[in-house]
């Protein structure tokens, strides 16, 4: 037992100090005001990433919005793998789904109302970031001889990226550290979704934790194991349940119209330290903006590729700009929900946190049914999250193990035991898994990017040029 005991610290002291490294404080900026800035290490790669990428790619993100739009309504002549639409539906599925609910939730809950401001501000710097990582996915995929179709990701990109600096070799440890960081991720992720289904039923119906996380774990094992229903399920299950929690919460700010200015005001001042809710001041609401915003639109972490490159696209740049509009809807979802919450007075909440706030902020606006709605909503977000996890997790362990039929089925059936664990564990330590695997593989992807920086760009203005 104490043996025990003492592996537990001293994983969980490694774990602190992985995710120190990543998110704690490298650098401190004294403000005016007593108020000090502080920012970690991935806030600052990301934020000087994306602004690289947006001027290198003249601010795409904004000036072609409506070429985004356009290539998203394109009729698909898609004959092997995904089309470029499936693409952006699978990867929709684990943008709005967990990170639109749980994602906003907690980080209202942690960094108040001004952790949306930064997690606006990382979306659209970070999507300048989902353009070239979609790109690279595309240029660098590979045949999947046991699924057919394509087969490609960060995992790919990176090997075939150092191999120009080290030489050929069979496998890159890089890409593999990737890889590894990559499924410590889902897993976690995969957890976060789990726990947030059981805790949401048993606020709203009383259920037990291991009711909810059976009957889970019984659905998923009808699903997962076939490839092609897979993503007919998503192609179902996204548009519907993303539509219907929109117009739910477009309801609401169309109730609550006179209160929106106070309430992006309220984002503001919190934004800039003016009105803190916390004690870790204005780097506390910025870092927690970073993580969830991460967390929901995955721009620049390495996950999207992933399924990018299942896609079967006439040009790698349409699969960029469809990720790049992924974010978008990501992003105004993301904002529904904060106005679902901060619409709220602060006496009626107090000190709720996790899911039982927004499902408390819904049963003010709409009555009681409102936590059944949420519960019901979260169900499905979470288990499509579940299903995207999958293909994304697909890529890495075929990097690592090759294509190898044997793996492909056990990955499955450790995702499924995630799936049935996280139904019953501690939500913060789900998070710090999840925070953890992204956080690695943000730094390895965004390396990447630099070194392949200039065949995206190319793309880019082949793409431009065939257009005119």
């Amino acid at each position: 037992m104490n043996i025990v005991l003492s592996v537990s610290k001293a994983a969980k002291s490694l774990l602190d100090a992985l995710l120190g490294f990543l998110w704690g404080d490298l650098i401190k900026i004294p403000l005016p005001g007593g108020i000090t800035l502080d920012v970690s290490f991935l806030v600052l790669l990301l934020a000087l990433s994306g602004i690289y990428f947006t001027f290198r790619t003249r601010f795409l993100q904004i000036r072609m919005i409506p070429e985004m739009i356009r290539v998203a309504c394109e009729k698909s002549e898609s004959k092997n793998g995904l089309s470029g639409l499936q693409a952006l539906i699978v990867a929709t599925a684990t943008r709005v789904g967990m990170g639109n609910l749980v994602g906003v939730v907690a980080a209202i809950s942690l960094g108040g109302a001004g952790s949306i401001f930064w997690m606006w501000i990382f979306a659209i710097l970070g999507s300048s970031l989902a353009f070239v990582e979609s790109v690279l996915a595309q240029l660098h995929k590979k045949e999947d001889k046991i699924n057919g179709g394509f087969i490609g990701g960060p995992a790919y990109y990176i090997h075939d990226a150092l191999i120009r600096f080290c030489g050929k070799r069979k496998k890159s440890i890089v890409a593999i550290l990737f890889a590894l960081s990559g499924i410590t991720c889902l897993a976690g992720v995969s957890q976060v979704a789990s726990n947030s289904v059981t805790s949401a039923v048993k606020n709203a119906c009383n259920i037990p934790a291991v009711y909810t996380t059976i009957a889970m774990v019984i659905v998923a094992l009808f699903v997962v194991f076939k490839n092609k229903i897979l993503v007919k399920v998503l192609d179902v299950m996204v548009p519907i349940m993303a539509g219907a929690y929109f117009l739910a919460t477009v309801f609401v700010i169309l109730k609550n119209l006179a209160f929106v200015p106070s309430v992006f005001s309220n984002i503001l001042q919190e934004a800039f330290g003016l009105k803190q809710v916390v004690a870790g001041g204005i780097g506390t609401v910025i870092v927690t903006g970073a993580k969830r915003g991460i967390f929901s639109n995955e721009a620049g972490s390495g996950n999207t590729p992933n399924v990018v490159a299942m896609a079967d696209v006439s040009h790698p740049a349409k699969a960029g700009l469809m990720q790049c509009l992924g974010v978008c809807i990501d992003t105004i979802i993301c904002t529904c929900t904060s106005f679902l919450i901060l619409f709220v007075p602060r006496n009626v909440i107090g000190n709720l946190e996790g899911m039982e706030l927004l499902q408390s902020s819904t049963n003010y606006h709409v009555g009681s049914w409102g936590s059944g709605f949420i519960t019901i909503i979260l169900v499905l977000f979470s288990f499509s999250t579940f299903l995207g996890l999958l293909l994304y997790a697909r890529p890495s362990v075929t990097y690592i193990f090759g294509q190898n039929k044997i793996y492909q089925f056990l990955y499955k059936i450790f995702f499924v035991l995630m799936l049935f664990l996280g139904g019953l564990n501690a939500y913060t330590f789900v998070w710090d898994l999840a925070d953890l695997g992204i956080g690695l593989m943000t730094i390895f992807n965004i390396l990447a990017l630099f070194l392949l920086s200039k065949e995206a760009m190319n793309s880019l203005r082949d793409y431009e040029k065939s257009r005119k």
